[in-house]
């Protein structure tokens, strides 16, 4: 998928646990926590996009009737520096125990209740937070 200059386009996915925590990890050279999922190859849609990048990342296969569209979502990219992230966001649902590979170096467990205390993407603090809390059916932070 073609992106505009300064732009990375993404899919990213939000993963629950039973817990209701959400799945981050973070990548080798990184400090910031972010959701799995990663950019969009040429020919391919945000949800094939997804599907692969989830199987590289963390060892899951995701089956499409396990995958729904949230919407698309804008920030400042959390590794480089100047460029803006455009992420197509979706739930998706999994039995599937996660394991970090490639280049993913640490996975965790994000309590929505308190994100501050993880070292977050900005697309994660100012979008993918709060619609987790809406899919976990927790009240807003306050502000």
């Amino acid at each position: 998928m073609a992106s505009a200059a300064g732009q990375i386009t993404i899919a990213a996915a939000i993963i629950l646990g039973a817990d209701q925590r959400m799945l981050v990890v973070r990548k080798h050279g990184s400090a910031l926590f972010q959701q799995p999922g990663g950019k969009i190859d040429a020919g391919e849609t945000p949800e094939m996009a997804l599907r692969r990048e989830i199987a590289e990342e963390i060892a899951i296969t995701l089956a499409p009737s396990a995958v729904a569209a949230l919407g698309t979502y804008s920030a400042p990219a959390a590794n480089e520096p100047g460029m803006q992230v455009l992420a197509h966001i979706f739930s998706a649902r999994t039995t599937e125990t996660p394991r970090a590979a490639a280049e993913i170096a640490e996975l965790a467990w994000l309590d929505l209740d308190h994100p501050q205390r993880m070292p977050l993407a900005p697309l994660l603090q100012r979008h993918i937070v709060p619609l987790a809390r809406q899919i976990a059916g927790l009240s807003e932070l306050a502000s």
